[in-house]
């Protein structure tokens, strides 16, 4: 696994991070977190994808619901990729990182029918799930509660799409 770059080159005059998080530990965090990134670029980028090409009888609904989703993972990059730097490292923001990163399969090359872009989804927000969970009692034992903040926001926003968009899928 690739480690993400750090600060530990500061241009002269410019002060050592010192938040009460060692460099080895910021340094686990940010490879974590920089996993979580990819993890949700890529869940953002089939969202949109799945938004734009959905078909069927359930169009309208599923278009609004993947629109508020990509809409949301949207908003959820900036916050991820600020922690990274917080603590002196850089964020990936390349399609190559993203790539190297990700635990998630990139989209189907030809739109999948309807319930089975749903089932895709449910799989992504479970997998960026447990890439937020196993980051979390790295960040625990450090004592970083921001980056434990950030992973619980996450945490619940992908356990709970994964149930809205699941329910979809049962069975009346």
């Amino acid at each position: 696994m690739s480690k993400t770059k750090n600060a530990s080159s500061l241009p002269k005059g410019v002060p050592s991070i010192n938040i009460g998080i060692d460099a080895e530990d910021r340094q686990a965090i940010a490879d974590g977190l920089s996993r979580l990134l990819a993890d949700t670029y890529t869940l953002y980028l089939t969202t949109h994808n799945f938004h734009w090409n959905v078909t069927g009888p359930m169009f309208n609904t599923l278009h609004t619901m993947f629109m508020t989703q990509y809409t949301e993972l949207w908003n959820a990059v900036d916050p991820v990729a600020e922690r990274i730097r917080s603590l002196g490292h850089i964020a990936p923001g390349s399609y190559a990182d993203y790539g190297r990163l990700t635990s998630l399969e990139d989209a189907p090359l030809t739109p999948p029918a309807a319930l089975e872009m749903v089932r895709i989804l449910v799989k992504g927000h479970e997998a960026v799930a447990r890439t937020a969970r196993e980051l979390f009692p790295i960040a625990d034992k450090a004592s970083d509660e921001p980056t434990a903040d950030l992973l619980t926001q996450r945490l619940t926003v992908h356990e709970q799409t994964a149930w809205m968009l699941r329910s979809l899928l049962e069975e009346q």
